[in-house]
């Protein structure tokens, strides 16, 4: 009976929405779960159309998200488990979309909700896609090199403008006045269960070693955030600033505090129920998709996050961060990813779809395009539409189209767009193994292994390797949830609740060898454009990618 039963919430806040999931501690069966949309901006982003890198949330919709978010699926709990009470949810887990910090007061609270800042894109939170600080992250990265700081290690040798440091500095350089009345700066991952808590106040703040490990150059090598002489040397502001950050961060088996009595009105939820430290979405949505070491978890939506675990690893260029406990405590988290993914395939589909594609473009396109065999378009493309995270590290990178003919149709374009973002993550795949990270199977979650058959077949066959699906289609706020029964108490570790609570979907997409075969060869020509374009100093040779298109599509045709 429901009455008897242990529950827990798990609340996933991506780009566009937020996402709530009760789930049965027991067994990870999932009861309600429950999407509410941002409200501010287009889609929940605040854009500048001056500005194309320049991407904001505003604070008030997590909040109102999470309230929301966690009311309707206790509401759909109710009407589903008889018996359903929310004072049987024992703990609660909170994912976020990083690096997304916000400047906040002597109180936490954030900036945006003054008066005097309330239409000031600076004082809002910094969405991980904006990339307004380009130049400030090439310049950290110029002065570690130079300085012979190790800072750089652990994040893959280059500092990205997705980044901490590196949007701290552009506020304070082009918003001073933001940068000056702000007593601290939170992410988005830790600001969420400090506020619910009641432990807003920056120095009160449980800082989660996820968000501080990838994104804010902390490592326990080094004791925890860059030096102050480092900062200093960026601009003294920022030495100051680090006494009003945090010394210590921790792994999300560690609790932020118990819900409030303020939350705990609203929800219906006990007062004093724990509250995990908050991840990243992705790594919480390795661990709810079962991620252990050889197995690489990837989520793949608006961008791709390619997530797995090490019990140790070498310094590996290119990649987003190899934190300890960043995952799974007691082990290395290594992240690595594409800036955008279903972001590309959204891009065509609102921008160029012809209109008898329009009243379902996705399914519409990816049901011609799967007509058609590998190579057959002569088309090649770079899914660097939103820069490349992995294994380049530069957001001033841009997509491209090759061999494009009079001829070329949408579903030609579209398909080579998914094989481009393929071929993205094949390269990933083989950065980890070039420094020994063994990579034994793939499991795929997030909403285009849910959506789109067509692209996971692309994609197995691209990489030649079977692609295993996680059994939750909410699997980042399942991650959520499976900290949140650890810190209350049902399981000792995160590995213990992963056994009961996550599993895997019986779909397996298994390469198919004749189109395995032709991605072999457009792979060899991806390469080439990818370092062409993309590494400096390449010597790669260009003149005959176009005829070998031309060759490979006449021959695929033919055949």
């Amino acid at each position: 009976m429901a009455e008897h039963k242990r529950y827990a919430l798990g609340l996933d806040y991506g780009t566009n929405s937020v996402r709530s999931l009760i789930v049965d501690v027991e067994d990870g069966r999932e009861v309600a779960t429950h999407v509410f949309p941002y409200p501010s901006g287009e889609e929940g982003i605040l854009l500048d159309p001056k500005d194309p890198n320049l991407a904001r949330q505003h604070p008030a919709d997590y909040l109102l998200g999470f309230e929301r978010a966690a009311k309707e699926a206790i509401r759909i709990a109710r009407d589903v488990e008889p018996g359903f009470d929310p004072a049987r949810i024992v703990g609660i887990g909170v994912d976020t979309t990083g690096s997304t910090p916000l400047p906040v007061d002597r109180d936490g609270v954030p900036l945006a909700f003054h008066d005097e800042f309330r239409d000031n894109p600076a004082a809002m939170a910094w969405l991980w896609k904006d990339h307004t600080s380009f130049a400030e992250a090439a310049e950290i990265t110029e002065k570690a090199e130079k300085g012979g700081y190790p800072y750089l290690a652990k994040c893959g040798g280059t500092y990205s403008s997705e980044w901490f440091w590196s949007k701290v500095l552009h506020c304070l350089r082009t918003s001073p006045e933001v940068f000056e009345a702000a007593y601290s700066w939170v992410e988005c991952a830790d600001f969420i269960p400090a506020w619910v808590t009641g432990n807003a106040k920056p120095e009160r703040v449980r800082r989660g070693v996820c968000a501080a490990g990838h994104k804010a150059m902390y490592h326990p090598a080094w004791g925890g955030l860059p030096s102050k002489e480092f900062l200093a040397g960026l601009d003294p502001k920022l030495a100051y600033l680090r006494d009003r950050l945090y010394e210590e961060a921790v792994p999300s088996d560690h609790s932020a505090g118990g819900l409030s009595a303020e939350w705990a009105d609203k929800l219906g939820i006990p007062e004093g129920t724990p509250v995990a430290v908050g991840a990243f979405d992705a790594h919480m949505g390795a661990v709810g998709s079962g991620v252990r070491p050889g197995v690489l978890v990837k989520i793949m939506g608006t961008s791709s996050c390619d997530m797995t675990v090490a019990e140790s690893a070498p310094d590996i260029p290119g990649l987003c961060g190899i934190v300890p406990g960043s995952i799974l405590p007691g082990m290395l988290g290594l992240e690595a990813g594409q800036s955008a993914m279903g972001d590309v395939y959204n891009w065509f589909v609102s921008e160029l779809c012809p209109a008898e594609y329009a009243e379902d473009p996705h399914r519409l396109l990816s049901e011609a395009a799967a007509r058609m065999k590998p190579g057959e378009s002569g088309l090649l493309a770079l899914d660097w539409n939103n820069g490349n995270r992995t294994i380049l590290v530069d957001p001033l990178l841009t997509g491209l189209l090759v061999g494009q003919t009079l001829h070329s149709s949408a579903p030609e374009i579209y398909r080579a767009l998914i094989e481009a973002t393929a071929f993205g993550s094949l390269r990933i795949i083989e950065r980890f193994e070039e420094y020994g990270v063994r990579i034994e199977s793939i499991v795929a979650g997030g909403g285009i292994p849910e959506k789109n058959a067509f692209a996971m077949q692309v994609f197995a066959d691209v990489c030649n390797r079977p692609y295993r699906l996680s059994r939750s289609s909410q699997t980042c706020a399942l991650g959520a949830a499976i900290f949140g029964a650890v810190v209350a108490g049902v399981y000792p570790n995160a590995q213990a609740a992963q056994e009961r609570m996550t599993g895997l979907k019986e779909t397996v997409y298994e390469p198919i060898a004749e189109n395995a075969s032709v991605y072999a060869e457009l792979y060899e020509l991806y390469k080439l454009l990818h370092d062409a374009f993309g590494v400096r100093g390449s010597t790669a040779e260009l003149y005959p990618l176009m005829k070998r298109l031309i060759a490979i599509r006449d021959r695929v045709r033919k055949a």
